[in-house]
């Protein structure tokens, strides 16, 4: 009998052994993986969160400046048409390459603050709207293209990378209208 209770006393050293060396492999935070002060929180995680938000920023300030250089394309484009009207007093090939260069540029500006493409009950309800000139003449269409483009882009300077300028999605569906009204004209 008391070999058979020194067996059993032996087994559950045994057993109890065991279990004190499994306890730290149970996935239970040990107090050298936590960090003070942050309650348990993983550092790699903070880490990582930081440094794609760190990313975010920076692609959102990259895409800010590249829809102020559309902009900026966009206004070069625009003068040097009403520049060769007023010259040539016709379209060449290469304004119409302009036009539709112009029409891509600004309708990815519409699309990067948030507006998005006219439907023909747009035009149907702006038809009648007061506060957008109608050019009677292609010379004013290109004066009236080229300024109103200078509107587009002087909003998309005052805007942030944070806001949205309903004026300047206004201007840049009034430079989309011109463009396909010149288009139709030529």
């Amino acid at each position: 009998m008391i070999s058979g209770l020194i067996k059993l006393t032996i087994l559950a050293a045994v057993l109890c052994g065991s279990a004190i060396a499994a306890y730290p492999q149970s996935g239970f935070p040990d107090a050298s993986s936590r960090t003070p002060g942050t309650g348990g929180r993983d550092d790699s995680t903070f880490g990582l969160k930081e440094m794609m938000a760190k990313q975010r920023a920076a692609r959102d300030k990259r895409d800010y400046e590249e829809m102020l250089a559309r902009g900026d394309e966009a206004l070069k484009l625009a003068k040097q048409l009403e520049i060769s009207y007023e010259q040539n007093k016709t379209f060449s090939q290469q304004d119409r390459t302009r036009l539709e260069s112009l029409e891509k540029v600004v309708a990815k500006i519409r699309k990067e603050l948030g507006g998005d493409d006219d439907s023909p009950e747009d035009d149907a309800i702006y038809a009648n709207a007061d506060d957008e000139p109608k050019p009677s003449t292609l010379e004013e269409a290109f004066r009236f293209l080229r300024s109103t483009t200078v509107k587009l882009v002087d909003e998309l300077k005052k805007t942030t990378r944070f806001s949205i300028s309903a004026v300047a999605i206004q201007s840049s569906n009034t430079v989309i209208k011109l463009v396909r009204f010149l288009r139709v004209k030529k």
